[in-house]
């Protein structure tokens, strides 16, 4: 008789860095980084994941990224260490940079600057009173595209790639942001434009969310010395960027 043992599931973060201090991975989209309440049912987070390879002791999330987000993810390896990191997001020196593809051809670069209210983590309290925090996103196009479908009513469909730079850190704020300057992103199913989510689906077979943290700058806890992070973005953000036209921008920032 054969026994056949349970297949081990096979670690969906891969390592960027680490260190005595740090522990840096690339987080695939729709992993959670930890327990919500809004979603019980999940049994797979990428804190446990971070800890496997982290020897199996305990990592401490520096920040967050959304679930439907891929991309850098840094976690400390003490509490220490994450509280050291935690008052350096709080003082904005750590500078995160994502890319993302969205509508339209916005202006070259600029500053959006626009008070977000806070979003309940449960959204049976969404219609009770929240505050309005101030929100600030600088952003700059790094490369406009044209395809020759109709989705809105005109006969060509324009997209861009963008880098952002949030200088604040509110809940979904780069989202939120993009749909205030009525650029949103690509694959966003609550702040985006449902017919060309739909059509990066079907023509591309892209219906994830085409937002990626690829930048972080933070002064190491320990050196003190200025640390760089950088990840190219899923291979399926990649390969839409290649149909655009933006492979070789996109491959000259990593």
């Amino acid at each position: 008789m054969t026994v056949t043992e349970p297949a081990v599931p096979s670690n969906p973060l891969t390592l960027l860095y680490q260190d005595d201090a740090l522990l840096a991975v690339h987080k695939p989209a729709g992993l959670l980084v930890h327990r919500s309440p809004i979603d019980r049912h999940e049994t797979e987070f990428a804190l446990q994941y971070a800890r496997a390879l982290n020897g199996g002791d305990h990592v401490y999330p520096v920040h967050r990224l959304d679930r439907p987000t891929s991309g850098l993810l840094l976690f400390a390896r003490s509490p220490d260490i994450a509280r050291q990191l935690g008052e350096q997001m709080m003082g904005r020196q750590v500078k995160k940079t994502y890319l993302a593809i969205v509508r339209g051809w916005p202006a070259d670069e600029g500053r959006i600057d626009y008070a977000l209210r806070d979003e309940p983590e449960d959204r049976r309290q969404k219609h009770q009173p929240q505050v309005s925090r101030d929100a600030v996103t600088d952003f700059q196009c790094l490369g406009t595209g044209e395809l020759p479908f109709e989705i809105e009513g005109y006969p060509t469909s324009r997209y861009a790639l963008m880098a952002l730079s949030p200088q604040t850190g509110r809940k979904h704020q780069l989202r939120r942001h993009m749909k205030h300057i009525s650029h949103p992103i690509i694959g966003d199913a609550n702040h985006g434009r449902g017919r060309h989510n739909r059509f990066f689906a079907h023509h591309f077979g892209e219906a994830r969310l085409l937002l990626a943290a690829t930048d972080m700058a933070l002064d190491h806890p320990v050196t003190g010395e200025r640390l760089m992070l950088s990840v190219m973005p899923e291979a399926g953000f990649v390969a839409v960027a290649d149909h655009l036209g933006w492979g070789a921008i996109l491959r000259s920032r990593f």
